[in-house]
């Protein structure tokens, strides 16, 4: 068993097939959608960054590492989050999810990024907090754009912020992400990494 990570664009197309066929089972498109299952989802001003734990060839689970400078109370920092983190039906359970979301962490921090964060659904916080990742107490990520905003706590969404601060400019400025109002804005294709 192995954690592979390239660019989303240049994972081969094997692997990228696996991984949109594990999105499905998770999040069935809409039927006589003409997206091509190699197709990239991610919008590439983001720099996804695909992570997938494989073995023998079979992916058993997927997310990717969405990243931006995002602006917050008057200073920049650079930003990552996780986006479509899914396991296969069938390796669900086993710690596979955990196992890369935990390496996951550990390549933003590799990367330099200043802190990470994303929201996820309610009942997952303690998955993620399993694997290293906080709560981010009265956040709010303010997805879409500037012109469209989109929430995390629009009405009956039931998401959550998980954090965590990497660097010393990110761990200084954490007091300042709480109970506040965070401008992501990755755009239309990425609402909300």
């Amino acid at each position: 068993m192995q954690i592979l990570s390239f660019p989303e664009a240049a994972t081969p197309t094997d692997l990228r097939v696996q991984v949109r066929t594990i999105q499905e089972q998770a999040w069935p498109s809409e039927s006589g959608s003409d997206v091509p299952v190699d197709a990239p989802c991610h919008d590439p001003a983001l720099r996804p960054l695909s992570m997938l734990l494989v073995d023998g060839g079979t992916v058993l689970a997927a997310l990717d590492i969405l990243a931006k400078e995002i602006v917050h109370a008057g200073r920049r920092f650079s930003a990552g989050g996780l986006s479509t983190v899914v396991t296969s039906k069938e390796a669900r359970g086993r710690g596979y999810g955990r196992q890369l979301v935990t390496a996951a962490r550990e390549k933003m921090i590799a990367q330099s990024l200043d802190l990470g964060l994303f929201t996820c659904d309610r009942p997952l916080q303690a998955f993620y907090e399993s694997a290293g990742w906080r709560v981010l107490p009265g956040a709010v990520l303010i997805g879409g754009t500037p012109q469209a905003p989109f929430p995390s706590d629009q009405p009956g969404f039931g998401k959550v912020t998980m954090a965590d601060f990497f660097s010393p400019a990110g761990r200084q400025a954490q007091a300042s992400f709480r109970h506040s109002r965070i401008q992501l804005y990755p755009g239309e294709i990425d609402k909300l990494w």
